[in-house]
C-alpha cells in the first residue's frame, strides 16, 4: 500500500495562503480609481485639444495678415495721408490717429459709466428693481448688432448736429463699451468675500470709500480685464462709424468734424478695385491687429505691476 507524500509547504505557497483574498470592496476601489485616472485623462485631452482649436485659427489669421500686409508696411505708410486714386504709394496716418482719438473719447466715457454701474449692481443694487433692470438692459445690449448702435448715434447726435463728427462716432463705441464693463465689474466685485467689507466696516471705514479702497482693488485685475475685453471689441468695429465718423480722407483733429478711423479706411480699401488699395488694406488689417495686440499687452503688463490696482 501506497502512502500519498505530504506536501511540503515552500514560501510561495506560503505567502500565498497567509495573504487574505481580495474582497469585493476593494475590487471596487481599484476599479473606481483606475476609471478616475482615466476620467482625468480623456478631460484634459479634451481640455488641450480645445485649446489647440482655439489658438491655431488665431494663429493663421495672424501668420496670413504678417504674409499679405508685411510687404506694404513702409514709412510712408505711418507718415502719409491716402493717396489720390490712381496713384500709387500713400499711407494711413490720419486713419490711426483718427482711431486714437475715437478709442480715446469712447474709452474716457464708456470705461467710467461701466465701472459705476457695475458697482452699483454689486455693492448698492442687490434685490432692487433698478437693478435687475439695469442688469437686464446690459444684457440685451450686448446682443444687439453694432450697426443698431451706429444708427442710434446717428439718430441722437449726426441728426441734431447736421454733420458727421469724431464725437458722435465716441459716443457709438462708448455705448458699446458700457455692458461688457458692467457686467464684468459686477461679476467681479461678487467674487470678492464679504468678510473683507465687514472688517473694514468693522473699522469705521464708510461704506463708499469701503467699496473704492477695498473691494474695486481686491477686483481690479479682473476689472481691468473686462475692459480690455470692451476695447478691443470696439477697436475694429465699421459699422458704427460709418454713420457717426463717417471718415475722412485728410488730417482732422477736431472732435466736430469727420475723421479717419482705420477700420473705415480698411473698408474703403478692402471693397475697392485697385490692388494697390488692396494691398494698403492688408496692412492696415495687420496695424489695427498690432494695435490691439501692444495696447492689451502693455495694460497687462501694468496691471501686473499692480500699478492700476492702487498699490503703493
Amino acid at each position: 500500500m501506497s502512502a500519498n507524500p505530504i506536501p511540503i509547504p515552500t514560501p510561495t505557497d506560503e505567502g500565498k495562503s497567509m495573504r487574505p483574498p481580495m474582497n469585493f470592496q476593494t475590487r471596487r476601489m481599484r476599479v473606481n480609481s483606475q476609471r478616475r485616472y482615466l476620467m482625468n485623462y480623456l478631460v484634459t485631452g479634451l481640455a488641450v485639444l480645445s485649446t489647440v482649436l482655439v489658438i491655431v485659427p488665431l494663429v493663421a489669421i495672424l501668420v496670413y495678415l504678417v504674409y499679405k500686409g508685411a510687404s506694404s508696411l513702409n514709412f510712408a505708410f505711418f507718415t502719409q495721408i491716402p493717396a489720390p486714386v490712381g496713384e500709387s504709394g500713400g499711407g494711413m496716418a490720419n486713419s490711426m490717429l483718427g482711431s486714437g482719438i475715437i478709442l480715446l473719447l469712447a474709452s474716457s466715457m464708456g470705461i467710467p459709466v461701466g465701472i459705476a454701474a457695475g458697482v452699483y449692481l454689486a455693492e448698492y443694487g442687490r434685490g432692487r428693481l433698478l437693478a435687475m433692470s439695469v442688469r437686464f438692459t446690459a444684457d440685451v445690449l450686448n446682443g444687439i448688432p453694432s450697426i443698431v448702435m451706429g444708427i442710434a448715434a446717428y439718430s441722437l447726435i449726426v441728426m441734431r448736429q447736421l454733420h458727421f463728427s469724431a464725437f458722435s462716432g465716441g459716443v457709438a463705441l462708448a455705448i458699446m463699451m458700457v455692458p461688457t464693463i458692467t457686467r464684468t465689474t459686477e461679476e467681479m466685485l461678487m467674487t470678492v468675500p464679504h468678510a473683507i467689507r465687514e472688517a473694514a466696516l468693522g473699522l469705521g471705514v464708510p461704506k463708499w470709500r469701503t467699496v473704492i479702497s477695498v473691494s474695486l482693488r481686491t477686483a481690479s485685475p479682473g476689472i481691468i480685464t473686462g475692459c480690455m475685453l470692451a476695447f478691443a471689441r470696439v477697436a475694429g468695429e465699421t459699422a458704427p462709424l460709418l454713420f457717426t465718423a463717417f471718415g475722412n480722407q485728410f488730417w482732422s483733429f477736431k472732435l466736430n468734424e469727420p475723421i479717419a478711423a482705420l477700420p473705415l479706411q480698411i473698408y474703403v480699401y478692402a471693397i475697392s478695385p485697385y490692388d494697390e488699395w488692396h494691398r494698403l488694406a492688408w496692412a492696415g488689417s495687420l496695424v489695427l491687429i498690432l494695435m490691439i495686440m501692444v495696447s492689451v499687452t502693455l495694460v497687462r503688463i501694468y496691471a501686473g505691476r499692480n500699478t492700476l490696482k492702487g498699490a503703493s
